[in-house]
């Protein structure tokens, strides 16, 4: 995995003793709230109902054990206990003391961690495939471009005040894990009809208020092109996109207004204009990268099969939870952070501390964080799964639902958002319940739900095989459910199902959905196969009967 360099370290550094010196002003009130929160906002601090809350980068989702450990005693000494997973791979403290904060950036940056631009109208943290480097589907691993894209937007002078914020995602896999269509950009690794490996670019997408599916600026761009390319879509959103509106400040409304193909047209003309960064730099980076990246043991074509008899539900385990790998005597395992007893994505200081040993023991010390909230061990030997199985079902970590509906994304809601208008841990653990004693998850499939507290979508519920979005009626929580989003290539936006529903009824609107397709599959059909074949009728038929018991 990559490792800081002196030039990294003293960036961070550097921010870390800025920051203390702001924060010291605001607590003597030398600043007040307006004036100290762009400050705070660039180093990843918020207001939330309640507190502070801290957002820590994860950058492309790499996490080394040492660096959990760290996580974990920062929520045991300074917030209370706990963690929070977002879909952005990084992590929130949801209990910081303001005045503690500038520490706990000193304790971060002496792991090579940070929170830099993790807020703010900048380029935020760059996310990728949490199998990424591993992946048995993959053209190349995309964590060397999401380094490089993070070491040229760092503290980018001309990218630092941005309309709003950015975000970019890359994939270099066959399947989407990355969600590239729902970004600001989107990069596709991919081959053109010679073999040659370069970018499709994607570019619009995003969620919020104005959800909009990302489309292709250029279908294959050359590698040696990446930055000057990306820098040239910046310019024109930092030149064109609106700042009288924040509701309308992103680049997908520019590319609304504009047209995707005139703003394709705008690209090719100002690219010439970037100035090309030195190709032997660029080369000698990339060639480090991909030594930092590089698997630590040599991948086998062949594996030793394992014929012991197991129990059963190891093999459930293995059928959700466990993914093929490049090297066949390998596997990747997903640890879903998905229960009844709290919200998605939470983990408690104690199982940060196991993990990062786990990680130790069984994935050369590394772990990845998805966007839908879960942690991954890319290095786990075949022949060793039993004994983590073992292990993580002590822990209570080894529930088979991993992309199955329990396996549920929500942002943390009403209970710590200020900007939220409705709950979503509850309806989440509400939901949970109910599916639990309708069906098992692989009897159910593969099924995405996602919850967002506010229209900002957080949760990511427009991309939701079924979605959940909190919202505000007359000082009472309601929820509008959508059907038939997918963060996949293919990706699509949900459909609006009906009326908003009250926070009582959730769960039973969600089970009336999943009882008419499992009513209406043919086969092994998957949740949104059946949708797509049958369209919304039968499922809005369902919800309807339960909209007026």
């Amino acid at each position: 995995m990559y490792r800081y360099d002196v030039h990294d370290r003293a960036l961070v550094a550097g921010r870390v003793d800025e920051f203390r010196g702001q924060v010291r002003r605001r607590l003597q009130g030398e600043l007040n709230e307006d004036q100290f929160r762009p400050l705070r906002l660039m180093n990843g601090v918020y207001l939330q109902l309640h507190s502070y809350m801290l957002r820590v980068a994860i950058p492309y989702g790499v996490l080394a054990s040492h660096q959990l450990r760290l996580l974990a005693t920062i929520a045991h000494r300074y917030d209370r206990g706990l963690g929070h997973f977002t879909t952005r791979q990084n992590l929130q403290f949801n209990w910081i003391g303001l005045e503690d904060v500038p520490d706990v950036l000193g304790h971060l940056a002496r792991v090579d961690m940070h929170a830099i631009q993790t807020s703010g109208n900048c380029i935020r943290n760059i996310t990728t495939d949490p199998f990424a480097g591993v992946a048995k589907d993959e053209v190349e691993d995309p964590r060397i471009t999401a380094e490089l894209l993070r070491q040229w937007s760092t503290f980018h002078p001309e990218f630092l005040y941005l309309p709003r914020k950015f975000k970019v995602a890359v994939t270099g896999a066959r399947e989407d894990r990355a969600a590239v269509r729902w970004h600001d950009i989107g990069l596709r690794l991919v081959r053109d009809a010679a073999g040659t490996i370069g970018y499709e670019v994607i570019a619009g997408g995003g969620q919020g208020r104005t959800p909009v599916i990302g489309a292709t600026l250029r279908s294959f761009l050359p590698k040696a092109d990446l930055l000057p390319y990306i820098e040239a879509i910046m310019r024109l959103y930092n030149r064109f996109g609106r700042r009288d509106n924040k509701y309308k400040a992103r680049i997908k409304i520019l590319l609304q207004d504009v047209g995707i193909e005139a703003f394709a047209r705008m690209v090719e003309e100002e690219w010439p204009r970037v100035r090309r960064p030195d190709p032997h730099l660029i080369a000698a980076e990339t060639a480090r990268l991909v030594e930092d990246f590089a698997l630590p043991y040599r991948p086998r074509k062949d594996s030793p099969v394992d014929t012991t008899e197991r129990d059963l539900a190891f093999w459930r385990w293995v059928a959700a939870n466990v993914a093929p790998h490049q090297s066949a005597d390998r596997a990747i395992v997903t640890l879903p952070l998905k229960s009844i007893d709290q919200g998605p994505g939470d983990i408690t200081a104690e199982k940060m501390e196991t993990v990062a040993d786990l990680a130790d023991r069984y994935s050369h010390a590394e772990m990845r964080i998805s966007h839908h909230q879960n942690i991954v061990l890319p290095h786990v030997r075949w022949t060793e799964l039993p004994r983590l199985w073992e292990t993580l079902e002590r822990l209570g970590l080894a529930e088979p639902i991993a992309g199955l509906a329990p396996d549920i994304v929500a942002c943390p809601g009403m209970d710590y958002c200020a900007l939220a208008t409705a709950r979503s841990i509850g309806i989440a653990q509400d939901i949970s319940k109910r599916l639990a004693a309708l069906a098992p998850p692989e009897h159910i499939g593969a099924l995405r739900l996602n919850i967002s507290g506010c229209i900002n979508a957080c949760g990511h519920h427009h991309a939701g095989h079924i979605g959940i979005l909190g919202v505000d009626k007359r000082g009472e929580e309601f929820y509008q459910i959508t059907i038939g989003g997918s963060d996949d290539y293919d990706a699509t936006l949900g459909t609006l199902i009906g009326p908003a529903v009250p926070a009582a009824r959730v769960a039973d609107a969600i089970e009336s959905l999943v009882l008419a397709y499992l009513a209406h599959r043919q086969g092994t059909e998957r949740f949104l196969e059946t949708y797509r074949r049958l369209g919304i009728t039968p499922f809005k038929e369902a919800f309807h009967a339960v909209d007026q018991e």
